[in-house]
């Protein structure tokens, strides 16, 4: 019986050991997203706050590269390629350094993004850009470090980082314009070949009105023939009992697989053809 007690307590003391007790973080992770024109920002980070202590030239010292934050670097995406004070940033993700001077600032965006805080091995290769601008004393303190996207226009806005009674402000540009000329052009084109591909395969599949959706599908394969969208074309032809028309499509839609080797539409292809051909 003592065994049985003593074993049962052990298991008390290791189920114990294994338990998980969640604490809320001193610098809890924040989420900052913005869309600037069409072009898409976020910016993760972890927000320690300042607690009475003197934050720049003390708890993050002045010349020194810093996470821009606290615990995993602080991380910017940006969707689209954009200026950052007039150098050009590519589409994607970044670490975010700073280097806080008395009255600069200077901003890194640097390529490797899977550091715990700074890199181990800092690497020139890996810095996209680096920009510096002014780092200006504020009438208002700020207790937690905070991000934030200001003076928001269809090309451009400002990122600003606020911390205890510093703050910093970056320039941002966006090609908002040639993404809109780039839609309108796109719509004053008409439908794609895509769009009239998908049209007419819905009416086909959902029993709809089968001269509008060959109208549709032959359009698609007058802008750009492809084995597939022929062969879509073949199968509304032959729902509409029109089997010399579709045989002559198919046969089409056959010669494209072979030099494509779909293997999987020349054998539906060869299939139908032989049954079409005996339809009259």
């Amino acid at each position: 019986m003592k065994r049985m007690s003593l074993l049962f307590c052990t298991f008390l003391f290791i189920t114990g050991m294994n338990a998980q007790i969640n604490t809320p973080q001193a610098s809890p992770k924040g989420t900052v997203s913005q869309q600037i024109g069409l072009t898409d920002f976020s910016i993760t980070y972890s927000r320690p706050s300042a607690k009475g202590r003197v934050v720049f030239g003390d708890v993050v010292p002045f010349g020194k590269t810093w996470r821009t934050g606290a615990n995993q670097a602080t991380l910017f995406t940006v969707s689209d390629d954009v200026t950052i004070e007039g150098q050009e940033l590519k589409a994607g993700k970044y670490a975010l350094y700073t280097v806080p001077e008395k009255n600069t600032i200077e901003w890194i965006f640097y390529k490797n993004t899977t550091s715990w805080g700074l890199p181990e091995q800092w690497n020139d290769a890996d810095v996209a850009i680096k920009v510096k601008t002014a780092f200006n004393t504020t009438a208002n303190k700020t207790e937690t470090l905070t991000f934030n996207f200001d003076e928001l226009r269809n090309n451009s806005a400002v990122l600003k980082l606020s911390w205890d009674n510093m703050e910093g402000v970056c320039k941002i540009a966006v090609n908002t314009d040639n993404k809109v000329l780039k839609d309108i052009e796109k719509a004053l084109a008409g439908p794609s070949a895509n769009d009239y591909y998908a049209a007419g395969k819905y009416y086909y599949e959902s029993d709809k009105d089968l001269n509008k959706s060959y109208e549709w599908i032959h359009k698609a394969n007058e802008m750009s023939p492809k084995y597939f969208t022929l062969r879509q074309e073949a199968l509304v032809l032959a729902k509409m009992k029109k089997y010399k028309e579709a045989v002559t499509v198919a046969q089409k839609s056959l010669e494209l697989a072979k030099a494509a080797g779909s293997d999987e539409y020349v054998k539906m292809n060869t299939k139908d053809i032989a049954d079409w051909s005996k339809m009259k």
